[in-house]
């Protein structure tokens, strides 16, 4: 059965018909891939069949998938100096051919939502039409085997050493090596991509490491600051940064057609196309690996709370986030979590004042970012769409969740400066009482600036960020530092 070839009306020819790839070029990201990704979340009982549909090849494979899930063509990070390039073709006249070794279902919705194709082509679930495959089927399709192609990797390369003009979108560094010694010499090329450091840095946030500070803070308030703890507790710091920069990695990558619609979150590398499924598992695989090497200079107690924070945060990932309240609970959970992690690491016990403050601290934090997020989509006009389970209507009810919590954060901070147990760790423990007022001025103001649609939805990157914030923390430094 020879692949498909979807038709509309075609303009009157006039220059040499254009043909180009879908996969990495059009788009760039591979479809195949997103939609692998769509499955594991949407369907995961079906991904337990994906290693018999391998064994049926690959075109077989590619329509199992495609019958599984429908991809949301309209969001896809589409190349837009290709696709400004091509609407231009079009209205020239130019009859232009989506010919892909995608899925030819799959494409031709490509197709009918940009509407610039005269047709297209792709895989059938018999043949897969990439390479040879694919050079054989233009050469059939166009009477006298000529043409213009558009690629981006090395199995488009017999395709551009007959196109009449080569183009390449994005060309991998293998192509580019391939087409210099085959002296194939591109007439066009459409790079559309990010910086690869930059995207890299940015699929790891750097910036959410800040979190992961807390390892030190049983240390710090014990004022046990010894040479070997402290070396633990950083050792422990890059541990955890390592495993939570993979978790990071797995959700946007489960999370991938979601984050396309979103406002923010389309521009994360892997929903911009600026990074790969392989690079995202290459990239998880190598920091797991790098963080289990940590523990083992670690205290084997630590190793426990950080395999327990990976678990968590897979069920969170996974299910656990699209439970109101629970998510909020399970995220003021991780940050105390860091605490007990930083205690196991350097054998310094935890007050239970100090868990007591994280729990309502970071469950406040956790309920704000749900209301921001939420403030937003009401200063916009929209309706929640994540999955997470909230409403419009529950954003009072989160108001007052979130801020009795702050409050009761404040009193048991309050309660323990009054308490017998400072006396035993700061010698000036009366200046800790401006710490109060300082945490009720950060504390209130978050709020206030989420009531107004002005904070980040992440209050972390707005707490490092924010000049206020940053005075705050450096005024409640210099007040401990002077207690002490």
């Amino acid at each position: 059965m020879p692949p498909t070839l979807g038709r509309t009306a075609a303009p009157v020819a006039t220059l040499t018909p254009l043909c180009v790839d879908l996969d990495g070029t059009l788009v760039k990201s591979d479809t195949l891939h997103d939609s692998l990704l769509v499955l594991l979340r949407s369907h995961p009982s079906q991904a337990l069949r994906l290693p018999a549909q391998v064994l049926k090849g690959k075109a077989a494979f590619k329509a199992f998938v495609t019958d599984s899930v429908s991809l949301d063509v309209a969001h896809l990070p589409y190349n837009r100096e290709l696709l400004h390039y091509l609407q231009a073709e079009r209205a020239k006249g130019r009859e232009i051919y989506l010919a892909t070794g995608a899925d030819v279902r799959l494409a031709q919705r490509v197709a009918d939502h940009l509407g610039i194709f005269t047709g297209v082509l792709g895989s059938d679930g018999t043949t897969n039409l990439t390479g040879k495959n694919k050079l054989d089927r233009l050469r059939s399709q166009f009477p006298d085997g000529v043409f213009d192609y558009i690629g981006n990797d090395t199995p488009d390369l017999p395709l551009l050493a007959h196109s009449e003009e080569p183009m390449v979108a994005n060309p991998s560094l293998r192509l580019r090596l391939r087409m210099r010694a085959s002296s194939v010499q591109p007439a066009r090329r459409f790079d559309q991509r990010a910086n690869p450091i930059r995207s890299f840095i940015k699929a790891i946030r750097v910036h959410q490491w800040a979190k992961n500070a807390l390892i030190f803070f049983p240390l710090l308030l014990a004022h046990h600051l010894r040479p070997k703890p402290l070396s633990a507790a950083f050792l422990a710091f890059c541990s955890f940064s390592l495993v939570a920069s993979a978790t990071y990695i797995i959700n946007d990558l489960l999370d991938i057609e979601a984050d396309r619609r979103h406002r923010r979150k389309r521009m994360r590398p892997f929903a911009a196309g600026d990074l790969s499924l392989a690079q995202g598992v290459a990239i998880v695989i190598t920091f797991l690996a790098l963080a289990a090497v940590g523990t083992r200079f670690i205290a084997p107690e630590f190793s426990l709370w950080l395999l327990l924070y990976l678990v968590t945060t897979f069920a969170y990932t996974a299910w656990l986030k699209r439970i109101p309240l629970v998510d909020v609970l399970i995220l003021s959970g991780l940050y105390t979590l860091r605490l007990l992690a930083g205690s196991a690491a350097t054998s310094t016990p935890i007050s239970h004042w100090l868990a007591g403050f994280s729990v309502f601290l970071f469950l406040s934090l956790g309920i704000v970012k749900r209301f921001a997020e939420l403030e937003n989509l009401r200063a916009s006009s929209m309706e929640p769409s994540n999955g997470r389970g909230y409403f419009l209507n529950d954003m009072e009810q989160l108001r007052t969740f979130g801020t009795s919590s702050a409050y009761a954060a404040v009193v048991i901070l309050a309660i323990y400066i009054s308490g017998r147990d400072v006396t035993k760790l700061y010698h000036n423990p009366g200046y800790l009482w401006l710490v109060v007022p300082l945490m009720l001025l950060w504390l209130n103001r978050v709020w206030l600036l989420a009531s107004r649609g002005e904070l980040d939805e992440d209050p972390v990157v707005f707490a490092i960020t924010d000049r206020m914030s940053l005075l705050i923390g450096a005024a409640t430094a210099l007040i401990v530092f002077l207690a002490s």
